[in-house]
């Protein structure tokens, strides 16, 4: 019971910073504006996140988690590119899922350099966390074989680049569509080397 009150507290505080943060902008929100809109206090905010960036951290977070998982039941004889295309169309189906909340903080994440600069950073952890699955699948020897960092890379790249076309035409472009295309566009690569 504690444990899912907590999850209460931490979406709603989630939920009200990423509302404020999508209206106003990264530097125009305040951590008090914050607690006052999820109904807490400032103290209970910061029980939960270390600081306003930590909230977009973690629906960053959720993201890459879904991306492993989404690799991981993947039917293993599949080709490495169709299992990536459906391990990013994973997480784009989230954001588009949640289309005016997910693309406004997509946008912000994208234009805010502190922020962009999370992004890259939690990319590198999925990176290595996709190319461990790979691996794994195809039985390659991740400290010698540069397939599964390689084709992680090339998922990776093709997720931010459909991030950037649908975020900057404000959702007009279809995320499928986009994830589609950028999967036939590497996926040669993708099946030749794997």
């Amino acid at each position: 019971m504690a444990q899912r009150k907590r999850q209460l507290v931490s979406d709603e505080l989630s939920e009200a910073a990423l509302q404020l943060l999508a209206l106003k902008g990264y530097d125009a929100v305040t951590i008090d504006e914050i607690a006052a809109t999820a109904g807490v206090s400032k103290r209970t905010f910061f029980r939960y996140f270390a600081s306003k960036e930590d909230v977009v951290v973690q629906f960053l977070a959720d993201l890459g988690t879904g991306m492993r998982a989404a690799l991981t039941s993947r039917p293993v004889e599949e080709r490495p590119s169709v299992a990536l295309r459906h391990t990013v169309w994973a997480s784009m189906a989230v954001c588009a899922g949640h289309s005016d909340k997910a693309l406004r903080v997509v946008q912000l994440i994208l234009r805010t350099p502190a922020l962009r600069a999370r992004f890259v950073e939690r990319q590198d952890q999925w990176r290595d966390e996709l190319a461990a699955e790979l691996a794994q699948r195809l039985r390659l020897d991740p400290d010698t074989d540069l397939y599964p960092r390689l084709a992680a890379g090339m998922a990776l790249t093709a997720f931010d680049a459909v991030l950037q076309r649908w975020s900057g035409s404000d959702g007009a472009e279809d995320p499928a569509a986009l994830t589609d295309r950028a999967f036939a566009t590497i996926a040669p690569a993708l099946d030749s080397a794997g």
